[in-house]
Formats: C-alpha cells, structure tokens, sequence
C-alpha cells in the first residue's frame, strides 16, 4: 500500500508538471509572430481547443475590441497552423467562452485564488498577461516554480 501510494504521489506531480510545460511548436510561422506576438504574447496553440482558434481567427476584425485583420495569406497559415496545434488534452479542449483563455473552466479553476485587485496592478493589467507573473511563459511554461507575481 506505501509502495501505492508514492508511485501515485509521483504520478501525480509529473502529471502537474507535465501539463504546466506546453512549448511553442517548432513549426511556428513566422507570420504568428509578425501579426500576433507584436500586441500581446504569442500564446501556445495548446491553450485552446481548434474550434476557439477557427473561433478566434475567423473574428479578427473584432478582436476583443480591435480590428486585427491580416491579409488572408497569413490568416489562412496562421489558422491552419493553430487548429493543428490546438489542444488535444480535455483539460484544454473545451470550447472557450468568448474565445478568451481566461474564460475557460481549467484557467479560472488554476487562479482562482487571485483577487480581483492583483489582475488590475498597472504591472500586470489583466488575466491575458500570463509573462507577467510566469516568468518563463514566452518558453511556453506556466509552472508554479517560475511564478512572481508583481507587488503594486
């Protein structure tokens, strides 16, 4: 029964750490970046499911308030390229209130303990702005142990 119980706490804890790492595909277009990571941090496809990114690409002329169009050759690589990278675990895999990230079951369940006041730190802004407290959120991990969340 000990034997169980620590190949189950391990279990656990690879598991938490594994689903913590989600790296930006090696394949990554270079027009994702151009169009997308030059106003906010190029997220990793993994994040959502492929029908929120058809969701999201195919409601760039209102994109969370901004008109983001981009030239339908890019627009058809990057989209193809996020829907073949989208995520494939269930946890991630849900269809996305209003195509945002921070909607989601799994994002909210894993910050639920922020308050309100912390996402509006003029240092942080808001609950998209994951690099600000994940330090090593660029390299697409989002691990507790690279977690720093800015005083005011």
């Amino acid at each position: 029964m000990k034997k169980l119980l620590i190949f189950l706490s391990t279990a656990f804890a690879v598991s938490s750490v594994m689903a913590a790492k989600m790296p930006m595909p090696s394949d990554m277009p270079k027009s994702y970046e151009a169009e997308c990571a030059s106003c906010h941090m190029a997220y990793p496809p993994g994040l959502l499911s492929e029908k929120s990114w058809q969701n999201v690409m195919s409601g760039l002329t209102k994109h969370f308030g901004t008109d983001a169009s981009i030239d339908e050759k890019d627009k058809i690589e990057i989209t193809n390229w996020l829907k073949r990278n989208a995520a494939t675990k269930q946890k991630y895999s849900e269809l996305a209130p209003e195509n945002r990230i921070t909607k989601t079951s799994w994002f909210i369940r894993e910050h639920e303990e922020i308050k309100a006041d912390v996402w509006k730190r003029p240092s942080i802004k808001s609950p998209a702005n994951c690099g600000a407290c994940h330090t090593t959120a660029a390299e697409g991990i989002f691990s507790e142990k690279g977690l720093k969340v800015p005083a005011k």
